[in-house]
């Protein structure tokens, strides 16, 4: 086993810069485990990744890789690692680089855990980044509390359908913005209203305790949609102004009572492991929009790019 698939591109650009091509399986250094990956999700941040929008971190090396999370099971495991052995099911983050979209990982025993036994691995992988992202946002950078009004921003999508459901399971009153054509969905997902984004004018919606947006546009605007106390917490921001939007979120995130959080997780075991229990209890359940094989991969960032989505493409590769 000296090479093995992965998805690439040779240059920045629009989805068909990218092909199923072959690399070195990695080598697994000193306490790293080696995990055959059954599926990996596709996200956001690698549609800016692969169109080069953020080039000054992916620098002007390729071919590139792409993929952040994944399921799958152990091939191989370090003497040193212990609780873990081949053949358990996993799943996980890499962390701060791309690469997961690929038959294998080396990780450290850290960035995974126990995939939920009440899931296929195919399903799991719809999960480890958007899940731990709502979970980090909602408990611990927002402080939500049963009993208080929540608004999701991208409702349907691949980090906002498990904010929904996580926020129903937090106790909060959860209203979903999203739109018209998904309402019957996110209303599935356990929402007790939805609006629909293109006809509901941000500066028209009612005041709130919490609102978590995953689109990273008009922070302003949604600033002034809290109720007193209230808290904002943005996973993005706007890719075409970058330096004022960040600008923004960290000046307010330091001034004013209705403070803003804004974060870039890499979160750890102990998260994956939270989130396998919310999925293994019924409070969470994977959202799997569309399932493509590896070589599909241009199509499943095409298809994420068009939006509308309703929670994740998933790559499957075994």
């Amino acid at each position: 086993m000296n090479d093995m698939r992965a998805a690439l591109y040779d240059s920045y650009g629009p989805p068909e810069v990218l092909y199923e091509g072959r690399v070195p399986v990695p080598v697994r250094k000193p306490g790293e485990v080696l995990v055959r990956v059954h599926a990996a999700s596709v996200n956001g941040g690698e549609l800016y990744g692969r169109a080069g929008k953020v080039r000054l971190v992916t620098g002007r090396r390729f071919p590139q890789r792409t993929g952040l999370d994944f399921a799958g099971e152990v091939a191989e495991v370090d003497a040193s690692v212990t609780g873990l052995r081949a053949g358990d099911r996993v799943w996980g983050i890499l962390g701060r680089s791309f690469g997961s979209a690929a038959e294998y990982v080396s990780v450290r025993p850290r960035q995974i855990a126990y995939a939920p036994e009440n899931v296929t691995l195919t399903e799991a992988a719809s999960l480890p980044a958007g899940g731990t992202t709502s979970l980090t946002a909602l408990r611990d950078k927002a402080g939500l509390r049963a009993g208080e009004r929540l608004l999701v921003r991208g409702a349907s999508g691949g980090v906002g359908s498990v904010a929904v459901q996580l926020g129903k399971a937090l106790g909060a009153h959860v209203t979903g913005l999203a739109s018209a054509k998904n309402s019957d969905f996110v209303r599935e997902l356990g929402a007790d209203e939805v609006l629909d984004h293109r006809t509901t004018p941000l500066p028209e919606l009612d005041r709130y305790d919490v609102i978590m947006d995953t689109v990273g546009t008009e922070h302003r605007l949604l600033r002034t949609r809290l109720a007193p106390g209230g808290r904002l917490v943005s996973i993005a921001f706007d890719i075409d102004r970058p330096v004022r939007s960040i600008g923004y979120l960290l000046g307010s995130a330091v001034h004013g009572r209705q403070r803003v959080r804004f974060f870039s997780g890499n979160p750890k075991h102990d998260l994956f492991a939270e989130l396998t229990a919310y999925v293994e209890r019924g409070d969470l359940r994977p959202v799997v929009d569309t399932v493509h094989p590896l070589a599909g991969i241009a199509a499943a960032h095409r298809a994420l790019e068009a939006g509308g989505v309703r929670g994740k493409h998933v790559l499957r590769l075994v």
